[in-house]
């Protein structure tokens, strides 16, 4: 009988590489942070834990849902009522995609407001940015496979938008929805898209991790390592990274449990009617401040530029606030009120996006516009001057 593979030293094969991920894990948990890291950093724990039950729930869902037209609305809810805890299954995998993109959201304001975007972690923030991107698709595609009435109308909806952009767009409608109207054309393509953005998104997530570790964590007050201290990874910060977890896992069995309309659209839950036009047409929570742009321009093309570009404009932060010195100095009153000024303005464009686009709401959409894009454009390149006055 082959004996086992023997390498150089005499170890077998399993046994040297259990030596090196033990080695990797022994590394990993030394890594040293900066001691004054404060909560908003378990946010990335978090998500991935998040990331995890998502893969999970919805590698399961797929054994049992069918990508067509006449048979997309049926089959879940043939998961919700056949399938052996389908009903659950799916319910995470929903209310986990609305915690996901929340926390995602968290992550990103928390960037903005250490400035955590600045060299020598540009690549972090990158690589953060594209994973954003790639979420956000993600979600959407998932959102139409259901094929639900605002599946449907949704679909039609960004199929419309994207065929507003000059040239090419009437062909990338054509490949987004493989035809003049949803279809099941349109859901093979969702179902591809949102099966493989999903591996995909773990490894870029692999990807932003380890450039976290090769550029260093960066910390609340910006001051060096050798004036904050540090500490390992393990156990300072998993230990709270861990209690960070279970407490939003008691706040997702609570929403899963008791407040299941917060993320829930009932619309959703009759199926796709292409005769029959809902009075008010709008996505899930976490995209209502860019439907919000969109409507809120008079021509398609200018609400599809401004509102994808509400997150393009994210991967040009590094360079719109140049860092000055060897600090950015303790957030201040300027700094907060900024951070302020970007929440309300995104909470104020989704409110409106979730309503008719007219009267007072379409002022406040406008309004939350300006102030959105006013961080970026205005307060941001103004950082800079600010910071060599002492002002921030």
């Amino acid at each position: 009988m082959a004996g086992k593979p023997v390498c150089q030293n005499g170890q077998s094969t399993g046994q040297t590489l259990q030596g090196h991920l033990g080695a990797r894990a022994r590394a990993y948990g030394r890594l040293p942070l900066p001691a004054d890291l404060n909560w908003w950093w378990t946010v990335g724990a978090i998500l991935c834990a998040i990331l995890a039950l998502m893969l999970l729930t919805g590698l399961t869902l797929t054994l049992a849902y069918t990508p067509d037209a006449g048979l997309a609305f049926g089959s879940v809810e043939g998961i919700e009522r056949r399938l052996p805890a389908g009903w659950l299954l799916r319910a995470m995998h929903m209310t986990g995609a609305s915690f996901f993109m929340l926390a995602l959201y968290v992550h990103v304001l928390r960037g903005l407001y250490y400035r955590s975007y600045q060299s020598p972690r540009i690549g972090v923030w990158m690589s953060g940015c594209v994973l954003l991107a790639m979420a956000m698709i993600t979600a959407f595609a998932g959102y139409v496979l259901p094929w639900g009435q605002m599946s449907y109308w949704g679909a039609d909806v960004a199929g419309k938008a994207v065929g507003a952009l000059p040239l090419i767009g009437g062909w990338l409608e054509g490949v987004f929805l493989g035809g003049d109207a949803p279809g099941t054309p349109t859901l093979h393509r969702m179902f591809a898209l949102h099966f493989g953005l999903a591996f995909l998104i773990i490894g870029m997530v692999m990807g932003h991790i380890a450039v976290v570790h090769a550029r260093g964590s960066s910390s609340p007050s910006a001051r060096p390592a050798s004036v904050t201290g540090v500490l390992p990874f393990h156990p300072y910060f998993t230990v709270r990274d861990m209690l960070a977890i279970v407490l939003v896992a008691v706040a997702f069995v609570a929403v899963l449990c008791f407040w299941p309309e917060l993320i829930a659209e009932p619309a959703n839950y009759r199926p796709a009617n292409p005769l029959h036009t809902p009075a008010d047409i709008e996505p899930e929570w976490y995209f209502l401040p860019f439907y919000g742009m969109m409507q809120a321009v008079p021509f398609k093309l200018g609400g599809l530029l401004l509102s994808g570009g509400a997150v393009a404009v994210l991967f040009a932060v590094p360079w719109l606030d140049r860092k000055v010195g060897d600090g950015q100095g303790v957030p201040t009153l300027a700094r907060v009120a900024a951070m302020l000024l970007l929440v309300c303005s995104a909470v104020a464009t989704a409110f409106a996006g979730a309503h008719h686009m007219q009267g007072n709401w379409l002022l406040v959409a406008r309004l939350g516009m300006v102030g959105y894009y006013a961080y970026f454009l205005a307060y941001l390149p103004l950082c800079r001057v600010l910071q060599q006055g002492g002002k921030v």
